[in-house]
């Protein structure tokens, strides 16, 4: 039984890579403009990139589907492959690794926002911590409404997880 939920675990690892590989922006780009949204703006695979450098609908897109992989891969590790809870974080962990090394694009990548924060919308409420999506949530809008930086309020919310983890814990 151990080695098969070790050897489940590790299938629910590469499905998370390959699913934060899928190069959303990079597509996004593609259709959008034609163009290689590495070779434009700040070089980033990612939805910020993809709204300053094309446009509010293709980066829409992109982090829709950004944040879809994150959220894929955990749903797929507990709900369909139903790992032990280490392979479900750490699936989610791949799909973020993938969504900044991809390797469809040769190892080149985002910065791993939306697969973040899409992984996290799935963890949290599926162990317990439905507060913590919503103080997460909270903690990102707050600085986006009074600055409009979208870089600035992801890195405070990123910033704050091991705090929101730590609330969770002492409220479990």
């Amino acid at each position: 039984m151990i080695v098969n939920d070790i050897l489940t675990g590790f299938i629910a690892i590469i499905i998370g890579y390959l699913l934060g590989s899928i190069p959303a922006a990079y597509i996004a780009t593609r259709l959008a403009k034609g163009k290689d949204i590495r070779l434009l703006g700040g070089g980033n695979v990612g939805g910020l990139n993809v709204f300053r450098e094309v446009g509010p609908w293709p980066a829409l897109a992109a982090g829709i589907v950004d944040f879809g992989k994150g959220a894929a891969a955990v749903a797929i590790a507990y709900w369909l492959l139903a790992v032990p809870p280490l392979f479900v974080l750490l699936a989610g962990l791949a799909s973020v690794i993938g969504h900044n090394w991809m390797v469809f694009l040769k190892f080149s990548g985002g910065k791993g926002m939306g697969a973040t924060f899409g992984a996290l919308a799935v963890l949290l409420p599926v162990y317990g911590y439905w507060q913590g999506l919503l103080i997460l949530v909270g903690i990102i809008l707050i600085p986006l409404i009074i600055t409009r930086n979208v870089a600035l309020s992801m890195s405070i919310g990123l910033l704050s997880l091991p705090f929101i983890t730590w609330l969770g814990m002492k409220s479990g």
